[in-house]
């Protein structure tokens, strides 16, 4: 019997195509065929990297941006190109696949891009949405959109009222994501979200495959009863779960390789000595702020390792951190590194995150314990997950000019690389490790699925 083709469509950005391609990976090893479609820039760059696994594929479509969105692109203008320009295009390239005798089970789609199912559904194809980011951020997006709007709104008034949602942890103003913000400049994205849910709650028997596993969010798994949440997750490379997998890291890792002798820096400190600190690919961190953080780093006095984004313009003078030298002696500045690679490092002792669902996802593989320091999006929620539920880390608190001062972060600093939090972090390593092995909650349940899907084609 030939194996199930599916066609996988993600947003064109790192945060989205790494997970992304992970879980086509795990599709194609219960079984499936995949093709794996990004925009055109995106897919160049992937093409880049080594050779895909048997059974896995690249296709791309136009947004309309094949050359690169230029700098200070108006996003909101961006999204409506990659919806009307994308839909044609994807359209295209199902119907090629058509043309050619190739049946496409069903059509997976990620966050942000409900368009997808639209187009699969033009064609007569079966759609479900990849949930990249955590279970209970899902549920609240349900919440806004379903009864709970006004209350959520009203916290802005009075940012210290809770928000308690059914099956979540008790909220506040600084814990929801930032899109339901009206002042946020991603607020447009907030009819894309609703549109997700309009599109499950057309289905027979609506399903979300999350980027999350039972035990890490077992309420909110379950909290809401239109649909059913699948936890599939953690969508990391199996090399850092299983340990028997290092092709992994040199593909369907990060995207932009680079290498300045950090794993070798590294491997000369000791067993969780080193602070990392890494913001994404996306979060960009004030003069100032870098300012308080290069002081906190000096004061602590351990080695460090942060991941500073390069603008590709020469650097200026007033964009030089005071305290560079002091800085050097400590600890090693590099513009990019493989993060997870870091993480497992036996030598790193805490994180300080964007807490990017990636990045948050990443920490709790590798056990390590975190400063949360969120800057948007659902970031703040995974923070309230990582300090308040699952207690691997802490959050730092800015003054009122919303600083973080260097007094404050090296609290947080101190806090995390002590004991309690090490245990935690490991606990949930363990669960997640448990979770993707063969027989694990998540590997069953992708199984299941696959298994549902290719009987329900027969």
């Amino acid at each position: 019997m030939a194996p199930p083709h599916f066609l996988l469509v993600t947003f064109p950005g790192q945060g989205h195509i790494n997970p992304s391609l992970q879980f086509a990976k795990r599709l194609v090893r219960v079984g499936a065929h995949v093709t794996f479609a990004t925009a055109i820039r995106a897919h160049l760059r992937m093409a880049e990297s080594k050779s895909p696994p048997e059974g896995l594929s690249f296709a791309s479509f136009s947004d309309g941006y094949d050359e690169g969105v230029k700098e200070g692109q108006d996003i909101e203008v961006y999204m409506d190109d990659l919806k009307r320009r994308g839909s044609e295009t994807l359209s295209d390239l199902i119907a090629s696949n058509l043309e050619n005798g190739r049946r496409l089970l069903r059509v997976f789609y990620t966050t942000v891009l409900p368009w997808v199912a639209d187009v699969a559904r033009s064609h007569g194809i079966p759609s479900t949405l990849v949930w990249i980011q955590p279970a209970t951020v899902l549920d609240f997006y349900y919440y806004y959109f379903h009864g709970y709007g006004d209350l959520i709104r009203s916290t802005g008034d009075n940012p210290s009222l809770p928000i308690q949602l059914p099956g979540l942890p008790p909220l506040m103003a600084s814990d929801i994501p930032s899109f339901c913000n009206s002042k946020d400049e991603y607020n447009f994205t907030l009819p894309l979200f609703q549109r997700h849910f309009e599109i499950l709650l057309e289905e027979a028997n609506p399903r979300v495959l999350a980027n999350t596993f039972d035990a890490l969010e077992p309420d909110a798994i379950r909290a809401i009863d239109k649909f059913k949440v699948i936890g599939i997750g953690p969508l990391i490379p199996s090399a850092f779960l299983d340990g028997q997998d290092p092709s992994d890291t040199s593909f369907g890792g990060d995207l932009f390789k680079s290498s300045s002798g950090y794993i070798e820096w590294l491997d000369m400190k000791p067993k969780a000595s080193v602070i990392y600190l890494s913001f994404g690919s996306i979060s960009v961190l004030s003069k100032p702020q870098k300012e308080e953080m290069a002081r906190a780093l000096v004061e602590a006095g351990r080695p460090f390792l942060w991941v500073i984004r390069t603008s590709g313009k020469e650097e200026r003078d007033e964009d030089r951190l005071s305290c560079e030298e002091e800085l050097e002696n400590l600890g090693m500045i590099v513009p990019w590194c493989s993060q997870v690679e870091v993480l497992s490092h036996h030598s790193v002792g805490c994180f300080v995150t964007h807490c990017g669902w990636n990045s948050t996802s990443e920490s709790l593989v590798c056990g390590v314990p975190v400063v949360a320091f969120p800057q948007w999006g659902d970031q703040q929620t995974n923070a309230k997950l990582v300090t308040d539920v699952w207690r691997t880390g802490v959050k730092v608190t800015p003054n009122e000019q919303g600083l973080v001062e260097s007094d404050e972060m090296r609290r947080c600093l101190e806090l995390v690389m002590g004991d309690e939090m090490r245990r935690n972090a490991q606990k949930f390593r363990d669960l997640a490790r448990e979770a993707v092995k063969e027989g694990g909650s998540s590997d069953k349940n992708l199984r299941a699925f696959v298994d549902e899907v290719r009987e329900a084609s027969e």
